[in-house]
């Protein structure tokens, strides 16, 4: 299908954002400016993944199925690297990083590829289940995954982090890649507001979901094991956000809680398809 293509020709084309990110990191200096060069064909890659959105969604009224591109997860992976792309392209004007692509992008194209080219991912448009046949369908994947998305820049903030600071302690972040990160502070608050993003969606995500299952199943909560992690996720997530509040935490210990918040993500989204529930992709 026409869909399918397009996200194929996406992928490579966010696989060139990094390259062109990795270039300007390398070669900060040439005679090419790579990271406008990066930055315009991220853009280039959102609007042509939107575009394959869109055509998926009108080819499965051709279909005469009609429904919105979320419902497996051929297509959450692709609404999944979509949002990361959002976001990132949001942050990456406040930041005015020319690095910061190197630490979001690959997550991207990493679902991307995994979605266009693996065996195991079906990419058919196949009818919904009587369950999914519901207005909350959209509204509950779609703050799933702006909560997912946030976690995952917050991550790659959370890496650029630790990157910058031991840098700083060997005395050698004023040279070469490292004096292309932004300061500290301004990594630390970004990350923050990143994860901060994600925890408001995430809990939308939940609150929607609840509502959801009650209608569909006649119980807003059946600890099934994605809601279970979803609940975990959160908690990570608002301990996070408290002790940044409540203990004043900034810094490494905030990035270190990033890259667990996320690795909770993971189990969340990945991990429990391989488990019995309500939820699984597989």
């Amino acid at each position: 299908m026409i869909n399918s293509a397009v996200f194929s020709i996406v992928t490579f084309v966010y696989f060139l954002a990094f390259f062109f990110f990795l270039l300007g990191s390398v070669r900060p200096g040439g005679t090419f400016n790579f990271h406008k060069m990066a930055v315009w064909s991220a853009r280039g890659g959102f609007l042509l993944h939107t575009i394959g959105l869109g055509i998926r969604w009108f080819e499965s009224y051709e279909m005469g199925i009609g429904r919105i591109p979320l419902a497996n997860f051929y297509e959450s992976l692709i609404f999944f690297a979509w949002s990361i792309i959002l976001l990132f392209l949001i942050a990456e004007r406040r930041l005015r990083s020319q690095s910061a692509g190197l630490f979001v992008l690959p997550f991207a194209f990493i679902a991307m590829a995994y979605g266009s080219f693996s065996p195991e991912v079906d990419s058919r448009i196949t009818p919904l289940i009587p369950a999914l046949k519901s207005n909350w369908l959209s509204i509950h994947v779609i703050t799933c995954f702006l909560g997912y998305a946030g976690f995952t820049l917050a991550c790659g903030l959370g890496i650029m982090y630790l990157i910058k600071s031991r840098a700083e302690r060997r005395g050698n972040q004023g040279t070469g890649f490292h004096a292309l990160l932004p300061s500290l502070a301004d990594i630390d608050e970004s990350l923050y507001q990143s994860a901060l993003v994600g925890f408001v969606f995430l809990t939308l995500g939940i609150m929607t979901g609840s509502i959801w299952a009650y209608s569909a199943w006649g119980a807003y909560w059946s600890w099934d094991p994605k809601e279970t992690w979803s609940l975990i996720t959160w908690l990570v997530y608002a301990i996070m956000i408290h002790v940044r509040y409540m203990r004043g935490w900034r810094g490494r210990r905030m990035a270190f809680l990033s890259l667990i918040g996320f690795a909770a993500v993971l189990f969340t989204y990945f991990g429990v398809n391989y488990l019995p529930g309500l939820h699984s992709y597989l």
